[in-house]
């Protein structure tokens, strides 16, 4: 197993510091974590083989699985498959209405295909799925095994947006200029359809404020085109108290052989493949040619740094107020885990290197500071708190896969602010206890003498001080023996907090 751990690089100059707790393990590529926004505070998490597992907020996990379409999903043990199942997100009226929606990769006959379905939960219990009522809302053929695009969710306008891959191989070889350019075709593509009130009638409905409905030979569906292979996107929730930036579809887009990229989805908007990859021309013909009209990547960086985004989120969380604002985001093969803040001033994105804390940063009960190197997938709780999910083998069936929170030990939110009771869960699976593993091995990395340190300078001088406090006052017996009451210890662990005071660890530690 160590040799599965990502190793974090050396910090430099202006890095910023985090730490990571824990969540679930045991998974088997875990690439989508969702919330139903129901009030109750659990979470689901999916595995590419096409099983989602339910957790509850205190990270326990019912052992009958949330949904199992693992006997229609198409993937395969190979590393680095790009097929399975692929996105999930739960409709915004869920708590009335029970509806999910699903992105999976299917075979029909000799054909593969994306498919798109709508699923409902059981009447008869809220973390099981009714695998009778899918339904197909869409289906896409797909010419190659890879770049099968993925997620699917809902943005603030309550449409369903659907980010399809270019349909695969390398270049965008298909057609004259590819599908990511040919809006005639749903590969490349952002869609964006109206599932609402779908139980009779269409399956979906098209925006009459989508952009292309009125030109012909254009899909109505098409939001935004020329993408390569958009892996993750966001819907930023906005600043808490200014709601700024609220509403805006963040999206890292995977490139070919040189850049990858982060772009903010407009409508109607051309992201540019297979003209350019980045700011960089990849078709010089398509690039000059001056009916182009692309909109530029917020950010995009070469190769050397990593070959394979994935897309995060902008955090507008509670417990970490430094973090407000910033987008965060990884690299699926370097495991690199980077930032950008949007500069008022001068309207570009900064770029921001996170590294894991290293000596006593995250050398708290619970804490770690490394990773499985395969950042797969980033994910937002209920309440607005940040997780990615990596494995140690980029494989549909390794059960390597882990889920991590991340934590800024910089600075907490002041106690109960962040306080929120879930509504309670009606469970008729058997619970299954969580259990860190990586933590429990992770704990090494901060090596025994942190430990020893601790111990030594914080906890033992304190007691050893009472201790010769007691003896000398009274050199009584009874006494050297009540230094070590649970009252004395008390003090003493009361004084290694206070200690610890200014770094404004969380409460709980």
């Amino acid at each position: 197993m160590k040799k599965l751990l990502y190793t974090p690089p050396q910090q430099r100059t202006g890095c910023l510091q985090l730490c990571l707790e824990e969540i679930a393990n045991g998974l088997r590529n875990p690439l989508a974590m969702v919330y139903a926004n129901d009030g109750t505070h659990r979470f689901f998490i999916a595995e590419q083989v096409g099983l989602v597992w339910t957790y509850l907020p205190d990270r326990s996990k019912l052992e009958k699985p949330f949904l199992n379409i693992t006997k229609a999903v198409l993937t395969s043990p190979w590393e680095g498959d790009e097929r399975g199942f692929l996105g999930m997100t739960f409709h915004p009226n869920y708590k009335y209405n029970r509806k999910l929606y699903v992105y999976y990769s299917v075979e029909i006959g000799f054909d593969e295909r994306i498919r798109i379905s709508e699923f409902r939960v059981s009447p008869s219990d809220m973390n099981v799925v009714d695998h009778g009522s899918e339904r197909i809302i869409l289906e896409v053929d797909e010419p190659a095994s890879n770049h099968n695009g993925g997620m699917v969710m809902f943005a603030d306008d309550g449409y369903l947006y659907i980010f399809t891959g270019d349909g695969g191989m390398a270049g965008d070889p298909f057609g004259k200029y590819g599908n990511s350019q040919n809006k005639s075709a749903l590969l490349g593509k952002v869609l964006r359809i109206d599932v609402d009130d779908n139980d009779r009638g269409p399956l979906y409905r098209i925006p009459s404020d989508n952009p292309f409905v009125h030109e012909r030979g254009a899909r109505p569906e098409v939001y935004a085109y020329g993408v390569r292979n958009m892996w993750r996107c966001s819907v930023d929730r906005g600043d808490p108290l200014t709601k700024e930036g609220k509403g805006r579809i963040f999206c890292g887009d995977v490139g070919q052989n040189k850049f990858e990229e982060i772009d903010i989805i407009e409508k109607g908007r051309n992201y540019g493949w297979r003209a350019k990859e980045g700011f960089s021309c990849y078709d010089k013909k398509l690039c000059t040619n001056s009916s182009l009209d692309d909109v530029l990547p917020i950010y995009a960086y070469p190769h050397k740094m990593g070959k394979s985004v994935t897309g995060g989120y902008v955090y507008r969380g509670c417990e970490y107020p430094n973090l407000n604002g910033m987008y965060i985001f990884g690299d699926f093969m370097s495991g690199r885990m980077m930032s950008l803040q949007e500069n008022k001033n001068t309207g570009q994105w900064d770029y921001h290197e996170i590294c894991m804390g290293m000596g006593l940063t995250c050398a708290f009960p619970g804490l770690i500071n490394n990773y499985y190197q395969y950042i797969i997938s980033f994910a937002e709780d209920e309440a607005g708190e940040l997780y990615f999910m990596s494995t140690g083998v980029p494989s549909a069936t390794s059960p390597t896969g882990v889920v991590y929170k991340l934590v800024d030990p910089s600075r907490r939110a002041p106690p109960r602010q962040c306080h929120y009771d879930p509504l309670p869960v009606r469970v008729k699976s058997k619970l299954i206890k969580f259990k860190p593993k990586e933590s429990e091995y992770a704990g090494c990395q901060h090596s025994s003498l942190s430990v020893c340190f601790y111990f030594v300078c914080f906890i033992l001088p304190p007691l050893l001080n009472q201790a010769l406090m007691s003896v000398k006052y009274t050199l009584d017996l009874t006494a050297s023996i009540r230094l070590f009451t649970s009252s004395s210890i008390h003090r003493s662990l009361s004084h290694l907090r206070d200690v610890f005071r200014p770094l404004r660890m969380p409460d709980s530690y």
